[in-house]
């Protein structure tokens, strides 16, 4: 079958409206919103602060803990479960490991850095926008980072090759998904995931046109940073 035209009516490549703020919560370390299409992303973080017990702590670093959390009503399909989740849990490692390679958390030793992230309202790619808001809740709350990820997610529906897939797209039956956060100066992947099957051909296709999208991320991301030590936040 062909994919003719979008749901939404989007370009192909077209990703879907963005905004972003940072320094949103004031008894927050750092903070951010994020919004892509109708996925909001808030995020708070807290730290680095010394890690109790002590017998948890590093010497040689400091440690990184992300808690993803979907808030009951937030979109699509039957209510979320209040409270943490098989699902939950497993997005919460993924953006982990997407976050620490921009981050010299040595600078920190002994210690432990927060990262909550609730999405009070969603449409498709949660993870990828949790990502992009806890890279600037991370950079307002000054912590030492070489790059500023980001993420979006590329995939397939029918025959086409689509960038930010909304939920119609994520939940049609034909389809793959494909999550990718990178590192923008550097051109780093730090998360690649895939459900659904794709070619070898598509899923390059795929992971390139979401590095370029991801660029376009990473300027609101910028933007949004700039503006806040323009006010002085």
């Amino acid at each position: 079958m062909t994919y003719h035209k979008r749901f939404d009516g989007r370009a192909f490549d077209e990703v879907r409206p963005m905004s972003a703020q940072v320094g949103i919560i004031p008894n927050a370390d750092g903070s951010a919103r994020f919004q892509i299409g109708d996925t909001v992303a808030l995020c708070a973080v807290y730290g680095p602060r010394d890690l109790h017990p002590r017998f948890l702590q590093n010497p040689g670093t400091g440690i990184l803990r992300v808690h993803y959390n979907m808030l009951p009503f937030s979109g699509h399909g039957d209510r979320v479960r209040p409270g943490g989740s098989r699902r939950s849990k497993e997005i919460s490692m993924v953006m982990q490991n997407a976050l620490l390679p921009a981050l010299n958390l040595k600078a920190y030793p002994n210690t432990v850095v927060d990262v909550f992230v609730d999405l009070p309202q969603t449409d498709a790619g949660t993870r990828c926008a949790a990502i992009t808001a806890a890279a600037m809740a991370l950079a307002d709350a000054g912590l030492e980072m070489t790059d500023l990820p980001c993420a979006i997610a590329a995939g397939r529906v029918e025959d086409k090759i689509v960038v930010d897939l909304n939920y119609e797209e994520d939940s049609f039956h034909d389809g793959c998904d494909i999550p990718v956060a990178i590192l923008p100066n550097t051109g780093q992947v730090t998360l690649l995931q895939m459900d659904g099957e794709i070619s070898r051909d598509m899923l390059k296709e795929a992971i390139g046109k979401a590095i370029e999208a991801g660029k376009k991320i990473y300027q609101v991301q910028k933007e949004a940073i700039k503006n806040s030590f323009a006010k002085g936040e």
